[in-house]
């Protein structure tokens, strides 16, 4: 089991572990993005660390063969521009762009160490649990909050299956398959009766993750007449590693 399977020539089928919640013919964007982000890892210069990652969504992500292609489009000595993007039926649906740069050589005050990691799971419910999907291929285990609680939580993640058959997840990967669902968990809407859908996910990176679990940290504010927010925290076991933004859109379903 994994989220794709490789087909060679930078090609992937997106297996049904991607579904997301509001449409099974549409992926999740949790597993694209890290798959861009492990495709964007191999592209400029190993030697410098990521710093941020910006994905623009540009219309649904259906579940089938999809192509990736990547590219160093700034190089530097000290800093350099990525770029990425992930085609169906030679349509571009996600374009990504990242900035690499030298490691820092100090350090600050990490930040306060993310909560403990509850012993036991909770399987999503409702909408959620009623097909096979992304929401199934990732462990859950809420510290604040709930599936079926409105608001800010805190909940921590650990993927059941790789991004590519075959092939061991890095963690920063592991952080970027959760980290497009900050406004899925702090949700302060009813599944069944509105939309909140990303149309972006930035995230920025103060260091490299480790290990494979990831806290999501997480809050949502919407403005009548306005947009929608998520702004999320993302910790390894020894304290925050990046903080993401979701702009969302609102709407009836």
């Amino acid at each position: 089991m994994s989220f794709f399977v490789a087909l060679g020539g930078g090609r992937f089928r997106a297996t049904p572990w991607t579904r997301g919640p509001w449409d099974p013919r549409h992926q999740h964007g949790g597993p694209p993005a890290a798959l861009l982000a492990g495709e964007l890892a191999g592209a400029g210069s190993p030697d410098k660390v990521f710093a941020r990652l910006t994905y623009e969504i540009l219309g649904a992500i259906p579940v089938g063969e999809v192509e990736v292609e990547v590219s160093l489009e700034r190089p530097g000595r000290s800093v350099e521009l990525l770029a990425g993007e992930l085609r169906a039926d030679g349509r571009a649906v996600l374009r990504a762009r990242a900035w690499r740069v030298l490691g820092s050589p100090v350090g600050s005050d990490p930040g306060p160490e993310p909560v403990a990691l509850p012993e036991s799971e909770q399987a999503p419910p409702g909408l959620l649990g009623s097909m096979t999907g992304y929401a199934h291929a990732i462990e859950w285990r809420w510290a604040v909050g709930d599936w079926d609680a409105r608001g800010p939580a805190t909940v921590w993640t650990r993927m059941r299956i790789p991004i590519v058959e075959g092939l061991e997840p890095t963690p920063r990967q592991r952080v970027m398959v959760v980290a497009d669902s900050g406004n899925g968990a702090s949700n302060v809407l009813d599944w069944g009766t509105y939309l909140f859908i990303n149309t972006e996910l930035t995230v920025h990176f103060v260091r490299e993750p480790v290990g494979e679990w990831v806290c999501l940290d997480a809050e949502t504010q919407i403005a009548e007449g306005g947009a929608g927010l998520a702004r999320s925290v993302l910790s390894d076991r020894t304290g925050p590693v990046a903080r993401g933004a979701q702009a969302l859109l609102v709407a009836p379903r």
